[in-house]
């Protein structure tokens, strides 16, 4: 399978990170909005990983790792918050009424 040139990782990322901030922009539903962070994430990651690729650099998929990493903390710390309005009572994911979370 041939490898993608860089700037065809540029441009699949870019794409990916553009319907990442869409869906964090336009859906309200928490669980989307967390998919949507982790798409973004995921692009930042393949672009890390193509430019290591391309300059024969480890320190990109060292920073694969990081972002990995911080998706997984991103991902359970967003469970957590709607775990904690669930417990609270809350019936909708809606983020516009998030709000309950005070003290």
């Amino acid at each position: 399978m041939p490898a993608l040139s860089l700037g065809e990782s540029l441009f699949l990322a870019s794409v990916l990170f553009s319907v990442g901030l869409a869906g964090v922009l336009v859906r309200r539903n928490l669980v989307f909005m967390l998919m949507s962070l982790d798409i973004m994430l995921n692009a930042t990651a393949l672009l890390f990983v193509a430019a290591g690729a391309r300059w024969h650099d480890a320190s990109g998929q060292v920073m694969f790792l990081m972002i990995l990493a911080l998706a997984a903390v991103e991902t359970a710390v967003g469970l957590a918050i709607i775990l904690c309005l669930h417990a609270r009572g809350r019936p909708t994911l809606d983020a516009d009424t998030g709000n309950l979370l005070q003290g």
